[in-house]
């Protein structure tokens, strides 16, 4: 995200929040920042004329930090997953409609061109009549990372990182919300695995007996995948959620197909202009705090089933706007950051 700003023609970079001295002097002086703060001075920090913070603490955090930027007047664009609960995303919803900030989720595939035809060609009928949507979506990741020392109770493991890429996309490309899940864990008995399961795989039950299912593994090699089945034909994605390799699809109708790599770009930029310009023009943001809330309600179920070895019903939820081709914002690939991704690896 750092880089985009370099992308983005509406905003910049006023100030870090870390408890870390070093990675605050380090990323201020590459970025030409001046104002510095630990999370203790989060206030102090937003009453310096701070219009809006991006919000990427761990998952159990993201309330918290949400709850106090909105108090203080400030916009938010909060990592996804939004929260951990339901409850918690209620909650963060509340804050902003009480302090009218601005709230929006950090899904980069609502802006990104190749999510985006895929999502105009099921939409428009190409396929035909939509019947499966299924993904693989997989990594190792070093046993030291946030991802897999909280425990699913606090936004650990595979689901809350991975599976709700699979989860959005689903619900995406349906139009609709899911009825019914089904869910079971596995790990194959390291110790990185103590607090939060390897992978999860999970069936989603969607209206008009259509059926959307994934598996999302911390425990595997790269995968990064998904297929939409419909009665004429079928789209598959491989890659499919990457932001650092050019992405790739797959058309079939009939018996002909067709192949369209699109070249890697910024997807962090599309946000920031997006984010920046609904502040500017008091428009209300897609993806809002109720997508968030959407897809958590879902990775609730996940766990619930999977703990319970039993199908769990969702209750009915009001279907929000979606995204659309238009929504789509081009920008240059960004220079990466020196930091380390979930494998422990420097990106």
């Amino acid at each position: 995200m750092l880089p985009a700003f370099r992308n983005a023609q509406n905003s910049a970079l006023a100030a870090l929040v870390s408890n870390d001295p070093a990675k605050l002097r380090k990323l201020g002086k590459k970025h030409g920042v001046e104002n510095l703060y630990s999370y203790d001075e989060f206030e102090q920090c937003l009453a310096e004329g701070i219009d809006a913070v991006y919000i990427t603490v761990p998952n159990h955090l993201h309330k918290e930090y949400a709850i106090r930027a909105a108090n203080q007047g400030v916009h938010v664009l909060v990592e996804k997953p939004m929260a951990v609960t339901e409850a918690d995303c209620k909650a963060m919803i509340d804050a902003a409609e009480r302090n009218r900030v601005k709230l929006m989720v950090a899904y980069r595939l609502h802006f990104e061109k190749s999510t985006l035809r895929a999502i105009e060609l099921a939409t428009k009928g190409k396929l035909g009549e939509l019947r499966f949507f299924s993904s693989e979506f997989g990594q190792q990741v070093d046993p030291e990372n946030v991802r897999l020392t909280y425990s699913v109770n606090q936004g650990g493991g595979p689901v809350y990182d991975m599976g709700v890429y699979c989860i959005n996309a689903a619900r995406n490309f349906f139009r609709s919300e899911p009825i019914e899940v089904m869910a079971a864990n596995a790990s194959n008995g390291e110790s990185r695995f103590r607090s939060a399961p390897e992978m999860t795989s999970v069936v989603l039950r969607f209206p008009e007996e259509r059926f959307g299912s994934f598996t999302c593994s911390f425990g595997s090699a790269d995968v990064s995948h998904y297929a939409l089945i419909g009665t004429k034909g079928t789209l598959s994605a491989d890659p499919a959620y990457d932001y650092s390799v050019p992405l790739k699809q797959t058309v079939t109708i009939g018996n002909r197909s067709s192949v369209r790599q699109f070249r890697r770009r910024d997807q962090f930029a599309p946000e920031l202009i997006y984010f920046s310009h609904c502040i500017l023009e008091h428009k209300e943001p897609e993806p809002s705090g109720q997508e968030g809330l959407a897809d958590v309600r879902v990775i609730e179920a996940i766990h619930q089933s999977a703990r319970q070895d039993y199908p769990v019903r969702l209750h009915p939820f009001q279907e929000k706007p979606r995204p659309g081709l238009h929504r789509h914002i081009a920008r240059e690939k960004p220079t990466a950051v020196h930091a380390k991704s979930p494998s422990g690896e420097v990106a």
